[in-house]
């Protein structure tokens, strides 16, 4: 429950606090670890932790603030992919730190829905990423899991926040998710990623692809972020073709049909219809 005190928070109020509380990991993430203890022993290497921390914007957040405070008490190079902060601590470490981590609650549906979201975002960015020599996938896939990471916060520490915004939206009385952030909250749940971004000295290059520069890989990584929070509406989302119709322009090597392949749950009939609706956005006399 709020406080009446927290009721009246604004934005910075709610960065100092969130940005301060323990951060979980998913149930998911530990069940595999000791999966793969069980399956591998002394093998288990960097890249299988790495592997589960980019399935997991809560754990990869904390592995990335642990390895930014060692980065800064050695002056190394800043971390920006999972596997580069699982190097920098040392598998020991990440592997104790993971084994310690409190864990979310799975009955809270607001917070797996988002997280979810988060996850697929980043697969996609993986995928997407891909089609472009010039641009590493794995740094924009880190960028697209901890996009939402101030929602995420917010489910998991003062949930009253974002189902107000939900009923908002779902009510009718704001148009927009965006707009139901701010009719409800004051701000946007962007704007408490970045700020605590900002508190948590992330590295540059991570908060600005969260904030959105204009450029091609924090253009995708903004693109994966509203194609997986439309892909999760279901495959008929009409926002979906003019999403692949943005990816082709920002991967024009790609073909339209891999593209809209790369999303995941379509059948080819799904597949198909997309591309050829992104066709018509890109081009209306292609007939």
């Amino acid at each position: 429950m709020l406080t009446e005190h927290q009721k009246h928070w604004g934005v910075d109020q709610w960065a100092a606090y969130l940005s301060s509380q323990e951060l979980p990991c998913m149930p998911r993430s530990k069940a595999r670890l000791l999966e793969l203890e069980a399956e591998k022993g002394e093998r288990l290497a960097a890249c299988d932790l790495a592997d589960i921390a980019a399935a997991d914007p809560f754990l990869c957040l904390r592995l990335l603030r642990e390895a930014e405070n060692h980065r800064a008490q050695r002056l190394g190079h800043e971390t920006t992919n999972p596997l580069g902060t699982v190097m920098q601590l040392g598998t020991d470490a990440v592997h104790k730190l993971m084994l310690d981590c409190p864990e979310t609650d799975e009955s809270n549906h607001g917070l797996a829905e988002c997280e979810a979201r988060a996850h697929l975002a980043s697969r996609l960015a993986l995928r997407w990423g891909a089609a472009r020599a010039d641009i590493s996938p794995d740094e924009v896939a880190m960028a697209a899991l901890l996009s939402e990471i101030g929602e995420l916060l917010l489910w998991s520490f003062a949930r009253e926040l974002p189902l107000a915004a939900l009923a908002a939206l779902r009510s009718g009385r704001s148009p927009r998710s965006l707009q139901a952030q701010v009719d409800t909250c004051g701000f946007r749940f962007k704007d408490m990623t970045l700020k605590c971004a900002l508190i948590w000295h992330l590295p540059s290059l991570l908060t600005q692809l969260i904030r959105g520069i204009d450029n091609t890989r924090a253009n995708l990584s903004r693109l994966c972020v509203d194609t997986a929070r439309h892909i999760s509406s279901g495959p008929d989302d009409p926002a979906l073709p003019a999403d692949i119709a943005a990816a082709k322009e920002l991967i024009p090597g790609a073909s339209l049909e891999w593209l809209a392949e790369q999303l995941p749950g379509l059948d080819e009939e799904h597949v198909a219809a997309i591309a050829l609706k992104a066709a018509d956005l890109l081009d209306p006399t292609h007939h």
